[in-house]
């Protein structure tokens, strides 16, 4: 199997984990679903030149906002993917270890710390949020899943494909 297939079966399933996670932690803690339409706004006003909202849910709506986010979310996942493949070499594919993808992973969380958090008006790092100890916790634990996601992923394709 080519690289680009790859990177979007391994990122595609390891985003496809984060999603599920997501539906059992509203189940399990009650806690609320990501809102990837909020995403999308920030997305869709990007090349407006507006990179910070304060915060992004009091920015006027955008035409698709949701499917712009959770094309996005799935986009982003695969380039992650792709990133890690390019890292590891394509024979991480063929034979893939647990430790580089949940590293990999954890560290995958500097996109949101440094770059939507920040500019959907949550502050570096949260520190805007309400509770940012806890919106941190929330990042940090949902990367670790998608770090375990991108290991279980090549696994089934090298299972599949090797």
């Amino acid at each position: 199997m080519n690289l680009v297939a790859s990177s979007i079966l391994i990122g595609t399933g390891a985003t496809s984990l984060v999603d599920l996670w997501a539906l059992a932690r509203r189940r399990i803690l009650r806690t609320p679903l990501p809102d990837y339409g909020l995403v999308g706004r920030w997305i869709a006003w990007l090349p407006r030149g507006r990179f910070v909202h304060r915060p992004i849910a009091a920015t006027s709506g955008v035409r698709g906002e949701r499917a712009i986010g959770w094309l996005a979310h799935y986009l982003i996942g695969s380039g992650f993917a792709a990133a890690l493949i390019a890292l590891q070499g394509a024979e991480w594919i063929a034979n893939p270890t647990f430790t580089p993808a949940l590293l990999f992973g954890l560290a995958t969380v500097a996109a949101p710390f440094l770059l939507m958090q920040p500019g959907m008006g949550a502050g570096l790092a949260a520190s805007r949020a309400p509770r940012p100890a806890a919106a941190r916790a929330q990042s940090l634990f949902t990367h670790a899943v998608f770090g375990i996601g991108l290991y279980a992923s090549a696994l089934l394709i090298s299972a599949a494909y090797g």
